[in-house]
């Protein structure tokens, strides 16, 4: 995998044809927590405009095409709250990741799925989006997604 430098990382979003989505507030939780360098980000799911995009188990009810897009949106998500955290995409260096897939038993293809947030994250942010990550099967997730995702940042 080559990991794009040139550029600004928004451009790259922007050619992507993708845009940080705006995240809706929850009583419950924020969606990212500062301690000292590190910028905490709470699990995201792969929602587009309030709406969830699926619902089902990788293996089962949703195929690895799906969940791969899947990931790519949790992710994207993700990105959206480190902005928040930092004030600017070019400022986001991503530490870790730990990618959840809700699977059948006998999937073993979880870093699959995983592997599409991980190029998402490379083809925006360069270097600064590699990162730690584990990837690993679930019986089940909030509301039944698919996919959910939860980063370690911090500002560079």
């Amino acid at each position: 995998m080559s990991v794009t430098k040139a550029g600004l990382a928004s451009d790259r979003l922007r050619a992507l044809g993708l845009e940080l989505p705006v995240l809706a507030d929850n009583p419950y939780y924020v969606d990212h927590r500062a301690v000292d360098s590190s910028i905490h980000i709470a699990g995201q799911l792969p929602f587009k405009d309030g709406v969830l995009l699926g619902q089902g188990v990788v293996g089962r009810d949703v195929e690895l095409e799906t969940a791969r897009e899947l990931a790519r949106h949790c992710a994207l998500n993700c990105l959206a709250a480190a902005v928040q955290a930092v004030g600017d995409l070019e400022r986001v260096r991503i530490v870790q990741m730990l990618v959840f897939v809700a699977s059948a038993p006998d999937f073993g293809l979880q870093s699959r799925v995983a592997n599409a947030a991980s190029e998402l994250l490379t083809e925006v942010l360069g270097e600064n989006g590699r990162h730690a990550r584990t990837a690993i099967g679930v019986a089940g997730l909030p509301l039944n997604t698919p996919v959910e995702i939860q980063m370690v940042c911090t500002a560079v």
